[in-house]
């Protein structure tokens, strides 16, 4: 091991950190579908889940960034986590949240998380040049920042819940954002890439929120009206 190896694993730990605010979001956010005393367990399961996944394709990352439409189910299936996770209520008690399943939750973190580590797969296979070793050991050293950071995360959704609407609103940017990098888009429209990644993500961010917003009042409006009938 030499310099160069060194250099090459901080890059590959500093771009899986840089990389990965929107998976800890995630995470964090579907960690509080659990009972309180599940949600720790979740989130150390469903990010050692998605990274070991997240290594695997490692291997084929420049073939996986070729295919048309994977980034466009990839972006609709996070567009439809955010849209969920707002969905499901801020006053959910914990017996109600038993019913979402522990594996199901490890399930979302881990699908979610490797439709959004696309481009992250691919920098960091880049910075890997081919060595492995050096490309799991680097996303491994991260797991415990990212797990942190994760934690930290849904402690601050508990104590200010307001912060779950921006939670979404990022998710929401992001799956916008992936969705324009997919190259049937591209080869079939030959749009700016800059401007409409920022495009698709402010219309990412407007399907979750309205969504999620219309989805809420409407419930609501039903529930007075059901209480307001039979009682």
């Amino acid at each position: 091991m030499d310099a160069t190896f060194f250099a090459a694993l901080f890059g590959i730990i500093w771009v899986d950190l840089l990389l990965s605010g929107d998976n800890a979001i995630v995470i964090a956010m579907v960690s509080r579908q659990l009972p309180k005393e599940q949600q720790r367990k979740v989130i150390v399961f469903g990010t050692a889940a998605a990274v070991g996944l997240r290594i695997g394709l490692a291997f084929i990352a420049t073939w996986l960034m070729s295919i048309y439409g994977l980034s466009i189910a990839a972006g609709l299936y996070l567009l439809y986590v955010a849209i969920s996770l707002l969905t499901h209520g801020d006053d959910v008690t914990d017996e109600k949240k038993a019913a979402t399943t522990f594996w199901g939750a490890v399930a979302m973190i881990t699908l979610a998380d490797v439709g959004m580590s696309l481009d992250n797969i691919l920098a960091i296979a880049a910075l890997a040049h081919g060595h492995m070793v050096l490309l799991a050991l680097g996303v491994l050293i991260s797991i415990p920042m990212v797990i942190a950071f994760s934690v930290g995360i849904s402690a601050m959704i508990e104590r200010f819940p307001v912060l779950k609407w921006f939670g979404a609103a990022v998710l929401g940017w992001a799956a916008g954002g992936i969705i324009a990098g997919d190259p049937l888009l591209k080869l079939m429209s030959g749009y700016n890439e800059h401007l409409g990644h920022i495009l698709a993500g402010a219309v990412g961010v407007l399907i979750v929120l309205g969504t999620a917003w219309v989805t809420k009042t409407w419930g609501k409006a039903e529930e007075d009206d059901y209480y307001e009938r039979y009682f």
